[in-house]
Order: structure tokens, then sequence, then C-alpha cells
């Protein structure tokens, strides 16, 4: 039985990038864990703080049940922050 012709491989040469250029998104990404951790903990704090003396302090206690979104939001912004991290 006849063999078939065994394939050439190609190979990869990647695009050359100029000598000192840094990508933009990497630039960004520097400020993405620092934020992340602040959004997580100030939203937690701010659940917290909201559950254990809310309505002794007055803004709290005018915002009421917005307190709970106001916190779970800026642990939202923190995920978001998340999927900007490497």
């Amino acid at each position: 039985m006849p063999e078939s012709r065994p394939r050439k491989k190609q190979e990869y040469n990647p695009p050359a990038r100029p000598r000192g250029s840094t990508s933009s998104s990497r630039a960004g990404n520097r400020w993405a864990a620092p934020l992340m951790l602040a959004c997580w903990l100030l939203g937690l704090a701010w659940v917290s703080v909201y559950y254990i003396a809310g309505t002794e302090i007055p803004v709290m206690r005018d915002l009421g049940s917005w307190n709970v979104l106001i916190g779970m939001g800026l642990i939202a912004v923190g995920f978001i922050f998340a999927t900007r991290w490497e």
C-alpha cells in the first residue's frame, strides 16, 4: 500500500514589536488589583457598618435599604476590575 507524503510544518514567526513600546492595556492593569481590593473592602465595610450602626448614622438612616445596593454595587465594581487584572 502506498504511503502518503508527510506535510511540511510551517514555522511560526511572531510579529515584531518596536523597541520601547508598551501596550496601553498593560499600562492600565497596574491599578486593577489595588482598585479591585479597595472596592471589595469598601463595599464590605459599607454593608457591615449599615447593619451594625445604620440607625445611628444620619446619612445611612436617610438612605435606608439603598445602603445594601451601594455596598453590593461597590463589590460588583470590584469584580469588573478583577476581569482587568493579569
